[in-house]
């Protein structure tokens, strides 16, 4: 019998069968057995191959995956951990202001999903708490990742065009992640009357969001599609790629690799390359730039905390 995780507790997993029928269900042990160095070894989106033991699931197989998004684990005697598998989309929920998020991580995020052929969405929410000044910061910012080629939208979640949503996540599985408190739960809640996932005010004192969602789980859009509601990430251990590929993976560079004058060029310190040219002309912001030098230089060790948290 196949089946897809909807949720994972790190020992039990709910699926959803072929035929549309939930089982909670437990995984084989002899699958732990095979080397994968994560922390866990069938993820949210996962296809899987099921027996019925006793009246119980249990998960056999694990079907190979189309993609995965991946970081870093805190966990120091693994290397990672999946955040979700078989992914059409990721959409980045972004706030300035409640909390604010920088775009170091937006472009960990970003590149990582890129790494692993995953499309992305960026959605600015809150835009009824930003002044003037706040509008004009994020509509530069916008700008930014428009020009590279991303789709941006912003909103307020609590009154969103519900068409437009329906249309961004319709027939897609839709990774959605950001900080605790930019409003993941409550989009979802605003695209799939009944789900009631729980919300929570962001943290006076430190203008921090406070986790709501405790294990990544999938959700089946009446609409048609998925939602795969994260818990919200604080910092973002990248483990996408090796270094010399990492340019590639940032679009606005990617076309003007073959313009440096070596071909081993890192974009750092070489004479002749492109990429630094770009940047100080403007055709590659400033903040893209920092962005990248922040993960050329990171450590190598199994983990390393974001700076930009």
């Amino acid at each position: 019998m196949k089946a897809t995780v909807l949720k994972s507790t790190g020992s039990h997993y709910q699926v959803i069968t072929d035929s549309g029928e939930l089982l909670e269900c437990r995984l084989r042990g002899k699958i732990r057995l095979k080397g994968m160095r994560t922390t866990n070894p069938v993820a949210v989106g996962d296809h899987v191959v099921l027996d019925m033991e006793e009246g119980e699931g249990i998960i056999s197989e694990v079907l190979p995956r189309e993609n995965h998004i991946i970081r870093r684990s805190t966990n120091l005697s693994k290397e990672s951990h999946i955040i979700a598998a078989n992914v059409d989309q990721l959409v980045l929920m972004i706030t300035l202001v409640k909390p604010a998020t920088s775009t170091g991580f937006i472009d960990r995020m970003i590149t990582t999903a890129e790494a692993y052929h995953i499309p992305s969405v960026l959605l600015f929410n809150k835009i009824d708490l930003l002044d003037k000044e706040g509008l004009q910061e994020m509509e530069l910012l916008m700008t930014v990742y428009q020009n590279i080629g991303y789709t941006c939208l912003s909103m307020q979640a609590t009154a969103a065009d519900k068409d437009e949503l329906i249309y961004l996540f319709k027939d897609k599985v839709t990774l959605l992640s950001g900080h605790s408190g930019v409003g993941k739960s409550t989009l979802a809640n605003a695209l799939q009357p009944g789900l009631e996932l729980k919300t929570a005010d962001v943290s006076n004192s430190f203008n921090k969001g406070k986790h709501t969602t405790t294990f990544a789980e999938m959700h089946p859009l009446d609409f048609g599609g998925y939602i795969v509601d994260t818990p919200g990430i604080k910092g973002f251990g990248m483990i996408a790629t090796d270094k010399e590929d990492l340019s590639h993976y940032f679009l606005e560079m990617r076309e003007l690799l073959h313009d440096c004058r070596f071909n081993n060029c890192q974009h750092l310190n070489e004479p002749g390359c492109a990429i630094k040219a770009a940047v100080e002309t403007g055709h590659i912001a400033g903040s893209r730039y920092r962005s990248y030098m922040a993960m050329q230089s990171e450590d190598e060790g199994p983990y390393r905390k974001d700076p930009y948290a």
